[in-house]
């Protein structure tokens, strides 16, 4: 059975022993860390600050999977590969082996080699510290080809893919084409579902449209052996049912 890991979307605010009991409670070897304001890190947390957390987190015996940052690489604005950096800084104080980023903002003209471009230099910019950044199927890159169409451009094994399932799906694209896209570059895969590709509030993993199931089965022919990460999005749907519940689930159909 492949680890299981959640992310800290669904417990907005939780402080780290919250954090940890749901982890225990439900078997999860890992959790993704929302790296946002008033969440356990921050764009602003400074490494050496980040010891005790690391420490608290070893001692329970569950990883840090990944720093879930919010920066779309392909961007007009701004400076986002510093920005990357300072995520890659911060995973690796807390021993995380991925920067989650984003894509794009819509109607940018271009958005694919922008990022080839950004990601080429995040990639020759990166420390030697074991750190990968992963680009998610989201916003202007939803399908698997378009991600591996960034990432074909980059070349670099310390950049890869994010399969949030959600996206591919709504965007038309089937499982199988996005497993199949995404073979060469998959390094981690969040799972959701949710009941139609035009309404996307969070439902109990395999009660929903997407297939779940389906995926899962795409993901053994294509050998990915990573993480599957429970993202329940209560931070943004406060009405959904408690992680807990959405955890419960999760288990029920992986197991």
């Amino acid at each position: 059975m492949r680890p299981l890991a959640f992310s800290t979307l669904g417990v907005p605010g939780a402080p780290v022993g919250e954090v940890l009991a749901l982890a225990a409670e439900y078997g999860c070897a890992g959790v993704e860390l929302r790296c946002a304001d008033g969440e356990l890190i921050t764009p602003d947390s400074r490494p050496e600050e980040l010891e005790p957390l690391t420490r608290v987190f070893q001692e329970a015996g569950v990883e840090i999977v990944a720093v879930c940052g919010y920066t779309r690489i392909a961007r007009p604005d701004g400076d986002p590969v510093s920005e990357v950096l300072r995520h890659v800084e911060i995973a690796e104080a807390l021993g995380a082996p991925f920067v989650r980023v984003f894509g794009g903002v819509e109607g940018q003209p271009d958005p694919a080699t922008t990022a080839t471009r950004r990601l080429a230099e995040v990639a020759e910019r990166l420390p030697d510290n074991g750190v990968r950044v992963v680009l998610e199927t989201h916003d202007v890159f939803l399908t698997g080809t378009a991600i591996a169409g960034v990432l074909d451009g980059v070349g670099s094994p310390r950049i890869g893919a994010l399969w949030d399932l959600v996206n591919p799906w709504r965007a038309g694209e089937e499982a199988a084409v996005t497993a199949s896209a995404l073979a060469p570059h998959l390094m981690h895969v969040q799972v959701k579902d949710a009941a139609s590709p035009t309404v996307l509030d969070p439902v109990l993993p395999g009660k929903g449209s997407i297939g779940v199931a389906g995926v899962l089965r795409e993901l053994d022919r294509i050998h990915y052996s990573g993480y599957l990460a429970l993202e329940w999005e209560k931070a943004w749907y406060p009405d959904v049912p408690p992680l807990s519940e959405a955890l419960f689930a999760f288990r029920s159909l992986l197991s």
